[in-house]
């Protein structure tokens, strides 16, 4: 039976690719192993700075069209990201399509590193949503570009340890810019999500004196984190959180968590959290801007986790790599600057900082034929 599909929808990925601002990617690849009923996307969107480097994320999409489109977006951030975290690296994504409770399985993770091996260096992967460090352990038996490994296989384990550390950098910066002062002793901070990183977040929160609300969808984190710390309170979701007094809001769950109705509700001045692509539309930063909320660009501020994947391709120093975090204080402070002194937002600054980077590597490589 022949499978006959719309072609809006492909259409507007081609689009997406080769024909709008958001596109741009060099590469990107479509991937199939019928026996372990593997189907990925490995995007490609830059290697000026170097390699792309960006996690694997394993997630069951509507479509195939809406994988490709994910790949497409979380790669061009990958390479703003690495951009501005000053790695030698530019950016990639992977997604994996399916249920990870259901679908994955050794086979299909052998079948995605011969995938990734193929591209022959031009893509290092690592974990994201819906994949861990043992998947990662998998993967590397058939691909020597696979980070965020255990240690025992020789990598540098969770990588949502330094994600956290880099976001409360980012959050200190904000709250100096903000508030004069680089702590956030005494003020109520918000986070909506306290899965891998969250849980993170709350530690240095605490440690640092502030007032810590929380929520999440999975009610068993939530007790886990008021069971270690009774004075961290909760509310029942995200809508509610943001309707709460706050000082800073935090999402650290899925992306889009920043869109028209949330940004008009929130009480929160600082909004600073891991989650990765937080703004649902262009627009939503200059919004924020308009209302006095000052927005740390997620992919700025979450930089702390592919540090530290990236670190492991040297043989991973842990001390190293939170030295390498702790520079997300100062970049998010000059990336305020910037957005201070050009009278833009701070996600556009953030952009305009970090396509120069990549700009004056491309201008510096060597053209071909040219030795």
């Amino acid at each position: 039976m022949t499978d006959v599909r719309p072609t809006n929808d492909v259409d507007g990925v081609l689009h997406t690719l080769f024909g709008s601002d958001q596109g741009g990617h060099e590469q990107v690849v479509l991937c199939q192993d019928r026996e372990s009923g593997l189907k990925a996307v490995i995007a490609i969107h830059s290697t000026a700075l170097g390699p792309a480097l960006g996690g694997t994320r394993f997630y069951p999409y509507a479509s195939e069209e809406e994988a490709v489109r994910d790949a497409l977006n979380l790669a061009r951030g990958m390479s703003y990201k690495n951009a501005l975290a000053g790695l030698d690296h530019g950016g990639g994504k992977a997604v994996i399509i399916g249920d990870p409770e259901t679908v994955k399985s050794e086979q299909l993770l052998l079948a995605y590193g011969r995938f990734v091996a193929s591209l022959g260096g031009r893509y290092v992967t690592a974990c994201d949503v819906g994949t861990y460090v043992q998947d990662m352990d998998v993967v590397a038996r058939e691909c020597r570009w696979t980070t965020g490994r255990s240690p025992e296989n020789g990598g540098a384990g969770d990588s949502s340890v330094l994600t956290a550390f880099g976001v409360f950098q980012g959050m200190r910066a904000a709250a100096r810019t903000q508030w004069g002062e680089s702590t956030l002793r005494g003020r109520r901070v918000g986070i909506a999500g306290v899965g891998k990183v969250g849980h993170h977040l709350v530690e240095h929160l605490v440690e640092d004196g502030a007032e810590v609300v929380i929520t999440d969808v999975r009610a068993e984190a939530v007790e886990r984190i008021i069971a270690r710390h009774p004075q961290v309170t909760s509310v029942a979701t995200a809508d509610i959180l943001v309707r709460s007094p706050l000082d800073v809001y935090a999402p650290c769950a899925l992306g889009g968590a920043l869109n028209d109705e949330t940004v008009a509700a929130l009480t929160a001045t600082v909004v600073c959290g891991a989650a990765n692509n937080q703004l649902a539309h262009p627009g939503v930063e200059k919004d924020l801007a308009d209302r006095g909320i000052l927005y740390a660009p997620d992919y700025v501020v979450n930089a702390g986790g592919v540090i530290q994947v990236a670190d492991e391709l040297h043989g991973f120093d842990f001390d190293r790599a939170k030295a390498k975090a702790n520079e997300i204080f100062a970049t998010t402070l000059a990336i305020f600057d910037r957005a201070k002194s050009d009278g833009i937002p701070p996600a556009a600054a953030a952009d305009r900082i970090a396509e120069q980077r990549m700009a004056e590597a491309r201008a510096a490589a060597v053209p071909v034929g040219a030795l």
